[in-house]
């Protein structure tokens, strides 16, 4: 299995992308959407990680509960794939979500329905996936 984050959106204090999970045949299998901190650098607890190609296992902890660890990310550790709906959560993890929304009404979006999507996901992906985290292609006006 694989998935493929797209960053698409990215403020002073968030990075919002949209995460698709294929098969090994390309089948899409599921989608949710993504918050991130920005990129500050790959800077602990500052900013998201690099764009790249991760292996994503099973993770649990009295924290989390059952949730995803991204392993190899250059400089950091314990790059995690876990609940919660704000920027504000990520401390330079990876938060999932139904959607996108102002929750907290603080003017940046949120994720949405954030515990139920990952569960729906480790539902999909039990045992984990081969990540790779890319940005927005930039579309080319015809001139």
């Amino acid at each position: 299995m694989k998935v493929v984050i797209t960053r698409e959106k990215h403020s002073d204090k968030q990075t919002l992308g949209t995460l698709i999970l294929r098969d090994d045949e390309g089948n899409k299998l599921f989608m949710c959407k993504t918050l991130e901190l920005p990129w500050n650098e790959n800077k602990r607890n500052e900013s998201c990680i690099p764009l790249g190609n991760y292996k994503v296992s099973l993770r649990q902890s009295a924290k989390y509960n059952k949730h995803y660890y991204i392993e190899g990310v250059p400089g950091r550790s314990l790059i995690l794939i876990h609940i919660g709906n704000y920027y504000t959560q990520t401390n330079g993890c990876v938060l999932v979500g139904k959607a996108i929304a102002d929750i907290d009404g603080d003017s940046y979006k949120d994720v949405t329905n954030s515990k139920d999507t990952l569960q729906k996901l480790l539902k999909v992906a039990p045992n984990g996936f081969e990540l790779e985290i890319q940005k927005k292609a930039i579309k080319k006006k015809n001139a």
